[in-house]
């Protein structure tokens, strides 16, 4: 039941990319835009289930690996995601988002592989290193190539999407993004269940699939490690269809190029260094801004996803069962809501601003933060209801900010770099999250809901500062092609192009 809703939510999605053509697109281009974005897409997706299957992983593993230690490997993994933007986000504006790809997803197939051994090793109790600490170096070595993925998939669509576009790409990267969630935690939940030796009640037939393919019935210890290696070879298959399909512009699938109207435009024909890239993003006050939005959605985001996982399993939820059983369905729909009610209040109401909807989302997550901290022990259904709707928000500011904002303000010359240190802040958030809440949580987990507020509140303030900003190539666009009024003034001054990245847009 639940794949059929993946499904159905996949088949919404691509209508509503068919039905937003604002720019008059042909079909044969809509097309083949379409065959780009799905395959660099879903690997983005399975790349997802190789990223949160560590979190099934310590659930399985139990007592053999401590809250503590989980948020140890997962902050490792996490800031080495974050740090590691510095290198491979001006490296993918250099070699284009398709080689980017693919280095993501065999790398992180290799690191996977490496985990699944490591497990195998210790529960047949043949490894002769410490468990977490193995698990930290390989989830760290992961991260790395992780991080090729988000930064890749948005360089490629800085190129095929206009401006006036990208809210609704926005939301189709979050809805992505949703997908591999579910991957992650329901397909992962269900590789860990069919892999058990002892099997309490009648398998689904994706489990006994799973048993049969993988000869997973041991007999001596339950088969875990196959949450590591049935990514990895998901992986590989998604990498070689991206060989096939993936082109890094419209040029190079025949089309002809065309201006997307962001901050790069009329600077196309310029060539930078990666010093000169960095230093377009770090002197810009808008792109650092962007990035402290991102940051708190950082801690929100796996502040959520990571921790009611292990809250509701380890806290009986009695009446809320639903929720833990179904949460990665229940992340997917609701992220796909997110990602594109983000889109539609940002193309639709406010003529591709990206502050609006992140503030409106921000201030959402501070009410929801705050009843769940007060009904965190009372109420099993109203925290599970507002984890849910927390996660819902966070993936809408999420494929705003990272997936939109950082394209239109980064510019084509500059997107994987801007994006990716945007992304690379949503990581730090996560790793600094990941390690306070394994302590805190530890010694209650009153302290879990309460971490969290302060960070929304931080967000709705940064997001705040951005609300009337866009670039300077977006705003003569929407004036002289569209008509409308964008004469706005602005606390913060916005980059007008990639070359002068102070200069005010007023």
């Amino acid at each position: 039941m639940d794949l059929l809703i993946v499904l159905g939510c996949l088949v919404v999605v691509i209508w509503i990319y068919f039905r937003n053509n604002p720019l008059n697109h042909s079909p044969q281009f809509m097309f083949r835009r379409f065959t780009n974005w799905l395959p660099l897409g879903m690997t983005y997706a399975f790349l997802y289930m190789a990223r949160y299957n560590l979190n099934v992983s310590k659930n399985a593993l139990g007592s053999a690996l401590s809250k503590e230690d989980f948020g140890l490997i997962f902050g490792a993994g996490t800031i080495t995601y974050g740090l590691s933007f510095l290198l491979n986000g001006p490296l993918v504006d250099k070699i284009g988002g398709k080689k980017g790809i693919i280095i993501a997803a065999l790398g992180a197939c290799i690191a996977n592989v490496m985990m699944g051994i490591v497990v195998y090793l210790f529960l047949h109790h043949r490894l002769t290193v410490n468990l977490s600490l193995s698990l930290a170096i390989l989830y760290a070595a992961n991260m790395f190539f992780q991080s090729y993925g988000a930064v890749s998939i948005i360089k490629v669509k800085a190129y095929w999407f206009h401006v006036r576009e990208r809210g609704i790409f926005g939301a189709i990267f979050g809805t992505l993004i949703s997908f591999g969630v579910y991957f992650a935690f329901d397909w992962g939940q269900a590789i860990v269940e069919a892999s058990r030796v002892h099997i309490d009640g009648e398998l689904t037939g994706f489990q006994q699939f799973i048993r049969y393919v993988f000869a997973t019935d041991t007999g001596v210890v339950d088969a875990t490690w196959l949450v590591f290696f049935i990514p990895s070879f998901l992986l590989i298959v998604w990498a070689l269809i991206d060989i096939w399909f993936l082109s890094d512009t419209p040029a190079q699938a025949s089309f002809e190029d065309f201006d997307t109207h962001d901050a790069s435009s009329g600077e196309m024909d310029k060539d930078f260094t990666v010093f000169e890239l960095l230093k377009r993003v770090f002197t810009n006050p808008v792109m650092l801004t962007i990035a402290l939005i991102e940051f708190t959605s950082g801690v929100l985001r796996n502040g959520i996803y990571q921790w009611y996982f292990i809250f509701a399993k380890e806290v009986k939820q009695p009446g809320a069962e639903f929720f833990l059983k179904h949460w990665g369905i229940l992340l997917c729909v609701t992220g796909i809501v997110g990602g594109f009610s983000a889109g539609f209040i940002s193309d639709k109401l406010f003529h591709s601003r990206r502050g609006p909807p992140a503030a409106i989302f921000s201030g959402f997550m501070f009410i929801l933060a705050t009843i769940m901290s007060l009904t965190l022990f009372t109420s099993p259904i109203a925290v599970g209801t507002c984890a849910i709707l927390i996660s819902l928000s966070v993936i809408g500011v999420h494929s705003i900010m990272s997936g939109t904002a950082a394209a239109d303000f980064g510019g084509r010359k500059a997107t994987a770099t801007a994006s990716g240190i945007t992304d690379g802040c949503v990581y730090l958030g996560s790793g600094l999250q990941s390690i306070c809440l394994g302590y805190l949580t530890t010694q209650s987990w009153a302290f879990w809901p309460i971490f969290l507020i302060p960070f929304t509140a931080l967000g709705l303030f940064f997001s705040i500062r951005i609300w009337k900003n866009l670039p300077e190539a977006t705003r003569k666009y929407l004036v002289a092609v569209e008509k409308v009024d964008v004469t706005v003034t602005s606390r913060i001054k916005v980059a007008t192009t990639i070359v002068t990245p102070n200069q005010s847009l007023n």
